[in-house]
């Protein structure tokens, strides 16, 4: 069964590896950060198998009996004016890990003014997105394996365009208890367009990511680490701000090693206290930080610092991102357990 599953995992990867980054497919809210804990995080982890229910949206696999009856609601004042959310749910059928998520990612960019190609005004106009998932995961056999899978209907509405696609997420995640260590293999947004704003087929931000986690021994500390964008490398291109000239003033472009790549693919994270009642979280991401630096000022971009406190049946998440030094975000999250 095992050996089915990754056989799967590889033919998918395969077929659909093709390179993609932000800006060069449709749906790009899909990979918007899912809740504060990702966001503090670095922005994407793939390996908490918890109480976490909002971590169903990233990766199906660690889907499980703790989030029986958990309900996430998370917002984001993101950048530009931009508000967006997610709500996450799970119910657990019986005991036998067949435990049923559903969750919902809403994004609204707000009022527009609209010009024809004279300069009248046309009125004003606006633009939402949202994706509503329905997920599932199972052991494999009595192996340490899980995998999970999420259904995603998307549905997009830009000025008087339309749009609806479907996608699907697939999980694999290692939990080793004997070591508190987990590591999965996530295959997400793998999907197409059913209808297209003007004709036009755009490809889904399809990305391959992997991940690791694991709990220190006597130290109230959990590490992070993600790949992200596997399916591409190399996933930067030179920064032209950062072009040097010579003595005979000839222009060389910002040169970026097999390191340098590396190193964008890698999101770190830690939580303090991840087990308590109160946790402090931080993360590194190093490719926005690389990509949103400023050349010879320190602007932190990267940096992700965040909070969760837990009263009662309540649990109230608070993230702050740094993007760039005139915009950055803050992240709100409010998990209730309804049992």
């Amino acid at each position: 069964m095992l050996k089915k599953i990754i056989t799967f995992f590889c033919l998918s990867c395969s077929s659909l590896i093709i390179a993609q980054v932000g800006g060069e497919t449709t749906y790009q809210f899909l990979n918007l950060i899912s809740s504060p804990r990702q966001a503090a995080l670095g922005g994407k982890i793939l390996t908490n198998v918890d109480y976490d229910v909002t971590q169903g949206l990233f990766n199906p696999a660690t889907i499980n009996v703790d989030m029986d009856n958990q309900l996430a609601v998370n917002y984001t004042s993101y950048l530009g004016g931009i508000g967006y959310g997610t709500a996450s749910y799970a119910y657990t059928v019986d005991r036998r890990t067949r435990t049923l998520h559903a969750g919902i990612t809403y994004i609204n960019y707000g009022s527009f003014d609209g010009y024809d190609e004279n300069g009248v005004s046309t009125g004003t106009f606006s633009g939402n997105e949202a994706a509503l998932s329905l997920g599932y995961a199972l052991q494999i056999g009595y192996s340490d394996f899980y995998f999970g899978a999420n259904l995603k209907l998307i549905t997009s509405k830009l000025e008087q365009y339309n749009s609806f696609g479907v996608a699907a997420d697939l999980g694999l995640i290692y939990i080793n208890e004997d070591l508190d260590f987990n590591a999965a293999l996530v295959v997400r947004n793998a999907g197409t367009q059913i209808t297209t704003y003007a004709g036009l087929n755009e490809r889904l931000p399809f990305e391959v990511a992997f991940g690791m986690t694991q709990r220190l021994e006597n130290v109230p500390i959990r590490w992070h680490i993600t790949l992200e964008n596997l399916q591409q490398w190399p996933i930067t291109r030179p920064n032209p701000a950062r072009s040097v000239s010579d003595l005979g003033g000839e222009q060389s472009n910002e040169k970026i090693g097999f390191l340098g790549q590396v190193i964008r693919h890698t999101i770190i994270g830690a939580e303090l206290f991840p087990e308590g009642g109160f946790n402090i979280r931080l993360g590194y991401n190093f490719r926005r930080g690389e990509e949103l630096r400023i050349v010879d000022q320190r602007n932190f971009s990267g940096i992700s610092a965040g909070i969760s406190i837990k009263m009662n049946k309540m649990r109230f998440s608070y993230t702050h991102a740094r993007y760039t030094s005139a915009a950055n975000s803050n992240f709100f999250g409010l998990q209730i357990d309804l049992r």
